[in-house]
């Protein structure tokens, strides 16, 4: 059938390192591509990226085969079609050009001047975000609000000094009209993204206001640019950044922030401090129902980076565009403030983590700081500080004593799941590595770790194919106290960020009245010479009356031996992690008949391209009435001893109408 209009495209690298040509906005080139439908990952708190296609338009994913088999990638011409985005696309490289020592930095000017966050590096967001900054680093409504502003002060300055356009069109009318489409253009050029969407459509519904020559209260004014924006754009009620924004400027307005201050600079040091106190006491509540973090430092952090970045950083980088070397003063004081706020991400209790609470617990907390900024007595302010507690006490459900769960979350093309006891945590592989800056470790683990407040007591890799390992870097890195039991080389540069114990047949340890046992490989592989899949760790849960097998990539070989040197009560378990994500090369029938399992967890990428799992294999388990649920099917499992016969699917709590509904 036909192709959709809109698909985003991947086109990796070749496996031997070869450069990739060089791609335009405007171009037309033509691709053998292998396309699928919407799908992505469905974990619990975990982002939503069908719905992130559907708001993007996108109506399908793809990704380049350039192969041996395949056509070669062909450029067709070029166009000019999309001349904005072609431009963006060359102001970005000059600037990455004109910066070329200072990457990171040079990535921040780029993001500040095109919009492009993706030229930001994974280090800088994360000490963006613990110091409550991220807001600043990327064309937000700050930034457009800031420009129109400029550009209204800029056109009324101009229109002044002419008497024939004064007589024409009066001078305050012309400024509005001006700054509002200046910002229009601003926002066009940076990409055009939803936050600059809704900060055009404000200013917009406030300059027709203001034309019109009504004054409306502040609340008319509010909800009348907030149904604009839902009018223009529905799916902005489901956007972390909308609430954000139109919280903030609510309580602004509700405190009484948003009036003018008095004109010396004490009194406007004072306003802006006020404001920026106000934004954040209201805001924690919200961020930590929206995010499950927030920053402590943030209100220090802002008062220092917002004048920074939006006085200096950016007006340079603006400039730039005109005059080149302003870029490299832009990325110095890029350089200058990320030594200060790194310093201030490092300091101890930065940020604020609690379990994620439910919703009904979050809006009470989040009334609670809207509540505490309003000009009211503090003695009637105070009735809400109690709002707060039961958000900063929630702990997440854990096991009861004796009992445990297992949590497959859905990372595509590999393992990664999560155990939990009653005060004992253990994160059985990391799952893939997406691409160099792209893990499951940053995009699924950690955030799911931080929305369940969990503190893990050991990271077990099963082996040290990528798709197992992928995402242990930043697993480690959120959990220093985490101890690594691995079935690695020596050499491994996993082994480098913390002492590695190597998986070894007969371990044993007890955690709250649950049992864990190693049982392959029976001798270490210290120099990985030996196939990985092989020497899989496979450990074995138990609480006596239910029994979980995590079993890595073994194949038929590690499955006959198991089945030969365990007796059958020892292998025999109720859920069983499918070896090798289906593989045709395991399960075999006698490894099956020794475990017995129940119910059959696939950890496996939809329409990936090992054709996992296999139909032979599925038909096994079939055979045996073996409740098989695969990531595709299901995203993330949820498994609990205490209720064996059930297995929750996050794709069927979570169903909503936009997404994929996998055949």
């Amino acid at each position: 059938g036909p192709l959709p209009r809109h698909i985003q495209l991947s086109w990796y690298a070749a496996a031997g390192g070869a450069s990739q040509p060089r791609v335009q906005a405007g171009e037309r080139w033509q691709f053998s591509i292998r396309p699928k439908a919407p799908h992505g990952g469905m974990n619990p708190h975990g982002f939503d990226y069908e719905l992130w296609m559907r708001e993007q338009g996108l109506q399908a994913s793809a990704y380049v085969r350039d192969g041996a088999k395949s056509p070669a990638p062909q450029r067709l011409g070029s166009t000019w079609l999309h001349p904005v985005e072609r431009a963006r696309q060359q102001v970005r490289d000059a600037i990455l050009a004109a910066v070329p020592q200072q990457r990171a930095a040079a990535g921040v000017v780029a993001a500040l001047v095109t919009g492009d966050q993706n030229a930001i590096e994974r280090a800088d967001w994360d000490v963006f975000r613990a110091t409550g900054v991220a807001h600043l680093m990327s064309i937000s409504g700050l930034h457009i609000t800031m420009f129109a502003w400029a550009a209204t002060a800029l056109v009324g300055w101009g229109w002044r000094r002419s008497a024939r356009l004064c007589l024409w069109h009066p001078a305050p009318s012309a400024a509005l009209w001006g700054g509002l489409m200046l910002a229009a253009a601003y926002a066009l050029f940076s990409g055009w993204g939803l936050p600059a969407q809704r900060t055009v459509l404000m200013l917009a519904t406030a300059v027709l206001l203001r034309l019109s020559g009504r004054r409306w209260p502040w609340p008319l004014v509010w909800l009348l640019a907030c149904a604009v924006v839902v009018a223009v754009d529905p799916f902005a009620l489901l956007q972390a950044g909308f609430w954000l924004s139109f919280v903030a400027v609510g309580v602004l307005f509700a405190s009484g922030s948003a009036e003018p201050g008095a004109g010396d600079w004490r009194a406007n040091g004072w306003q802006m401090l006020r404001e920026q106190l106000t934004i954040t006491l209201a805001l924690a509540p919200l961020s930590l129902l929206l995010f499950g973090q927030v920053s402590v430092i943030g209100l220090v952090a802002n008062l220092l980076a917002i004048p920074w970045v939006t006085l200096i950083v950016t007006p340079l980088a603006m400039a730039g565009v005109v005059v080149a070397p302003l870029w490299q003063a832009a990325a110095w004081g890029v350089e200058g403030m990320a030594v200060v706020l790194q310093g201030m991400a490092a300091l101890p209790g930065a940020t604020l983590q609690v379990a994620q609470p439910p919703l009904g617990m979050a809006l009470m907390a989040v009334l609670a700081g809207v509540w505490l900024v309003l000009p009211l007595p503090w003695v009637h302010r105070a009735l809400a500080v109690p709002l707060l507690f039961p958000v900063l006490l929630y702990q997440a459900p854990r096991p009861a004593e004796g009992q445990f769960s297992l949590l497959a979350a859905d990372v595509g093309q590999g393992n990664a799941v999560i155990v939990q006891t009653r005060k004992h945590a253990l994160v059985y592989d990391a799952g893939p590595r997406y691409s160099q800056e792209s893990d499951a470790g940053h995009r699924v683990l950690v955030p799911l770790l931080r929305a369940l407040n969990l503190r893990v007591d050991t990271l077990l890799l099963s082996h040290r194919d990528i798709d197992h390992t992928g995402g242990a870097a930043a697993v480690l890195a959120q959990q220093p106290q985490a101890q690594l039991l691995a079935s690695l080389p020596e050499t491994h540069e996993l082994a480098q960020l913390r002492p590695l114990q190597a998986c070894r047949a007969g371990q044993r340890w007890r955690w709250d009245g649950v049992d864990f046992e190693i049982l392959h490989p029976q001798e270490p592989d210290p120099t990985g010479q030996r196939k990985s899949n092989a020497q899989s760790c496979v450990l074995r849960i138990s609480n006596g009356q239910q029994t979980a097998l995590l079993t890595g990539d073994i194949e038929r070989d590690q499955e006959a031996s198991l089945a030969a040197m365990a007796n059958s009560a020892a292998l025999r378990a109720q859920v069983l992690l499918v070896p090798h994500h289906g593989s045709k090369t395991s399960s075999s029938d006698a490894f099956l008949d020794a475990v017995q399992p129940r119910i059959a967890l696939i950890q496996n990428g939809y329409r990936n391209r090992f054709g996992h799992p296999a139909a032979e294999v599925l038909e096994r388990y079939e055979a045996r009435q073996i409740r098989v649920f695969d990531s595709p099917h299901c995203g993330a499992a949820e498994w609990n001893s205490a209720t064996p016969e059930t297995v929750i699917c996050e794709r069927q709590r979570r169903k909503r109408y936009w997404h994929h509904r996998v055949p």
